[in-house]
């Protein structure tokens, strides 16, 4: 007949057993929740819908393609809007900011995949047509994120640009609009995040369609898009090393500087950071295959 000790040690034995086996149960279901840094389903969709032009300066999307997949672009937010802010919060810098850009350029595509019966129908050519005559479509609240309704302004402005000292966040959040920048065949992610910014203000400036360097004889200008006229204040903050749009040119010197005749003359005024700056006006043209 067993001891009263005994009798206790088994039933501790007993409850360690127990205690693991639901351990064991549902420890998948506690790795599923964690988030994917990766973003692989979002990166395997824009691979799948982002079409790059032939001079690898200009991408544009396929809406008709990306309608038929909206499921995949579904579960993509929805793993965005599952992320709690205390969640977010104990994630790194460049995970925080990774995922603000996938969310904003996401839900962006959301906005469109929703109304694109309107784009087909003729009755919308722009992501400024879906607003209303008291809200544009930034201030729509049309998801979730951090457990609270949010637009496309709150990613941007109140988040983004103030938490963030990082201005090459505008050639990487995208409106839509053929003057936009391009959006990435791929997603951003925090162990590449430096490298891609780079690379995207590096693109977007050397497409010459909407940044360029005009010489006229012994004179020149720059000439480009309005991006840079709307935000110009977060290029004058010394974040990332830019005092000015002059020192974000200069940095970027290469990229702008087309292989002509007026190369050496191109390079001479952007290093003299003396010159006037002009702005291009705004195709807000939806940034679909259509348009390329």
């Amino acid at each position: 007949m067993p001891t009263p000790k005994s009798r206790v040690k088994r039933l501790i034995q007993n409850m360690l057993t127990v205690s693991g086996l639901v351990i064991t149960l549902f420890s998948p279901v506690l790795h599923a929740a964690e988030f994917d840094h990766r973003y692989t389903n979002f990166d395997q969709l824009l691979t799948q819908v982002v079409q790059t032009s032939a001079d690898k300066k200009q991408t544009r999307v396929n809406y008709q393609r990306l309608s038929v997949k909206s499921d995949i672009l579904q579960r993509s937010l929805n793993a965005f809007s599952a992320v709690s802010k205390s969640q977010f919060d104990g994630w790194d810098e460049q995970q925080q900011l990774s995922f603000l850009i996938n969310a904003y350029n996401g839900f962006t595509l959301k906005l469109i995949t929703d109304n694109w019966d309107e784009f087909k129908q003729g009755d919308a050519d722009s992501i400024r047509d879906l607003g209303s005559l008291f809200t544009t479509p930034w201030e729509k609240k049309f998801f979730t994120l951090f457990n609270e309704k949010h637009n496309l302004d709150d990613i941007e402005h109140e988040m983004v640009r103030k938490w963030f000292k990082e201005p090459r966040i505008h050639a990487a959040l995208v409106c839509a609009a053929v003057s936009c920048p391009p959006l990435r065949d791929e997603a951003f992610v925090a162990s590449a995040l430096t490298t891609q910014l780079d690379s995207q203000m590096q693109r977007f400036l050397a497409d010459n369609s909407r940044n360029e360097i005009k010489i006229n004889g012994q004179e020149g200008e720059a000439s480009l898009s309005s991006i840079f006229k709307w935000y110009r204040g977060d290029f004058e903050k010394g974040q990332q090393g830019f005092h000015s749009l002059f020192d974000l040119l200069s940095t970027y010197s290469e990229a702008l500087v087309e292989g002509d005749d007026n190369a050496q003359a191109q390079r001479n005024l952007l290093k003299s950071a003396d010159y006037p700056i002009t702005f291009k006006d705004y195709d807000w043209r939806l940034n679909d295959v259509a348009n390329f």
